[in-house]
């Protein structure tokens, strides 16, 4: 069975003049158990999606089922079932960490003792601060507060929207191995993230770009489809360097890549011809490559 299924959704927001599309016409196919990541920058459509999922919105056109549920006519059973981590802290900042807890668990009709197995991993990291107020904690704490209260009426699927925005690397790293935890417990997640280096912590993800699928796959079948030779590029001019790059016939395109930049080869054969103190180096491509390659495509 599958967890999630998204046939053909298509949403916009009004505008002045005009309309603004957020989806356009998405398919995905996600089975029950599966962590699956979407990738996309902000203002690529991940939250729409989410809300739309999460029966907080209606799509334009149409369909998706939440574990076999219809979004529009069993929403209410549907919000019984999923739990929604959305990217700002929306708990109650004037509450502590227990009474917030209490108070998701008291909702649900259950307790925090007979689900505590389903968040034992998380909130024993914040249980110190069990009497601190919400909006007293920090970033990576509040995370975890969030993540216990959508976990704890046992849901079958669980939506995390940019879950790690804004959190240090620690908690971040911490947060990811909570995740693929919760996969063995058998719990669908769709978590969406900006962070590319994040999606190779994902069973499958999506690449997602101005409201429109690019790809859907495993990572590692991602980055065997990109095709072409990279390399890595340094040197001390990095500016000049990039325009001297962009420029050559024998390369396909070029963009800055952290202290690097990634050129991507028309012919593997051809190597570029640079000065001796420029050092070059080829490389394997991670997402980030791919999301910058299939943008390139889809533009036309």
């Amino acid at each position: 069975m599958n967890g999630i299924t998204i046939n053909n959704i298509s949403k916009s927001y009004p505008l002045k003049k005009g309309k603004q599309e957020a989806l356009k016409n998405i398919e995905l196919t996600i089975p029950e158990g599966e962590l699956f990541g979407l990738i996309g920058p902000d203002g690529a459509g991940k939250t729409t999606l989410f809300r739309i999922l999460t029966t907080l919105l209606l799509p334009d056109s149409g369909t998706a089922s939440v574990n076999g549920l219809d979004t529009t006519k069993d929403f209410m059973q549907i919000r019984k079932e999923v739990g929604y981590m959305p990217g700002r802290f929306s708990l109650y900042t004037d509450l502590t960490v227990e009474e917030n807890l209490n108070f998701f668990a008291n909702i649900f009709n259950t307790s925090v003792k007979e689900n505590y197995h389903l968040i034992k991993e998380v909130y024993k990291m914040i249980e110190p601060f069990k009497k601190v107020r919400a909006g007293k904690l920090s970033g990576g704490m509040k995370q975890k507060l969030a993540l216990s209260c959508a976990l704890i009426h046992k849901p079958k699927t669980l939506f995390l929207d940019e879950p790690t925005t804004g959190v240090d690397a620690v908690s971040r790293k911490e947060f990811w191995e909570l995740l693929r935890s919760l996969r063995a417990e058998g719990i669908t997640i769709m978590v969406s993230t900006p962070y590319m280096d994040e999606a190779s912590l994902c069973d499958r993800v999506g690449l997602i770009q101005q409201g429109s699928m690019m790809g859907v796959d495993t990572p590692q079948h991602l980055r065997n489809a990109f095709g072409k030779k990279l390399l890595s590029v340094k040197g001390p001019d990095m500016l000049q360097l990039l325009r001297q790059l962009q420029a050559m016939d024998t390369v396909e395109h070029a963009y800055p890549f952290g202290e690097y930049h990634h050129a991507v080869l028309k012919d593997a054969a051809f190597l570029p011809e640079l000065p001796a103190n420029i050092e070059v180096k080829e490389v394997e491509p991670d997402i980030e490559d791919c999301f910058i390659s299939l943008m390139r495509t889809h533009a036309g």
